[in-house]
């Protein structure tokens, strides 16, 4: 069973449904038979490369919220990300383009099949949690080469990658796949190539859709 996971790494929800879906996975009885594809998706596609803005501003400025009501948002969105046993830092934290990072996901996806499984998954974790946790830049290419270099990734090859082109088309093809499929935004699963589940839903209803896949075609 392949499934494929659109996800944004500056999206907080996108880093509370892995956790949500892992939970599911984890107590799936065929979990070693399944294959996971991290791929990619733009919130903010048009947002300017190398540059960054507070996390605050850009919910006031995106959703039209006050600042008593944004810094309220990133509170809430702190207390759930706890109660998945995630540590978020929201206050103070800072957004921007995500295409390099994605591009660097690309280059783990692409290595030789027994390794990319183990190694996508690892540098996904490790910008998620050095953005959400940590507050490290994943928008400048030092910093991303870093955080990808711990992850598991030869140094030579982040640094080729991030000073060329490489892995831009499928970045691309990425967030028009997802937008074919009818995704608006993201995390959104795609489980077997037949059901799709869609936001960053309880473990229930991930345990019941990989249940509904593992189950014989009528």
């Amino acid at each position: 069973m392949r499934i494929d996971i659109w996800s944004d790494i500056v999206c907080p929800w996108c880093y509370v449904g892995k956790r949500r879906f892992e939970r599911a996975l984890n107590a799936f009885a065929d979990r070693q038979q399944v294959e996971i594809v991290h791929r990619s998706f733009q919130l903010d596609p048009l947002s300017p490369a190398g540059t960054v803005r507070n996390h605050r501003d850009n919910l006031m400025s995106k959703y039209g919220m006050t600042e008593a009501q944004a810094d309220a948002a990133q509170i809430t969105m702190e207390r759930t990300a706890a109660d998945e046993g995630l540590e978020f830092r929201l206050v103070g934290g800072v957004t921007g383009n995500t295409f390099d990072a994605h591009r660097v996901l690309h280059l783990a996806k692409g290595l030789p099949r027994a390794q990319s499984r183990g190694v996508q998954e690892a540098v996904i974790e490790r910008l998620f949690r050095a953005h959400f946790t940590e507050q490290r830049s994943i928008f400048d290419h030092e910093s991303l080469t870093t955080l990808a270099v711990e992850a598991g990734l030869d140094r030579e090859d982040v640094s080729r990658v991030l000073q060329s082109d490489a892995y831009a088309d499928e970045v691309k093809a990425d967030n028009e796949q997802a937008r074919a499929f009818g995704a608006s935004g993201v995390p959104f699963f795609v489980i077997d190539h037949r059901f799709g589940v869609s936001g960053a839903q309880p473990s229930e209803v991930f345990a019941e859709a990989l249940e509904r896949a593992a189950r014989p075609a009528p």
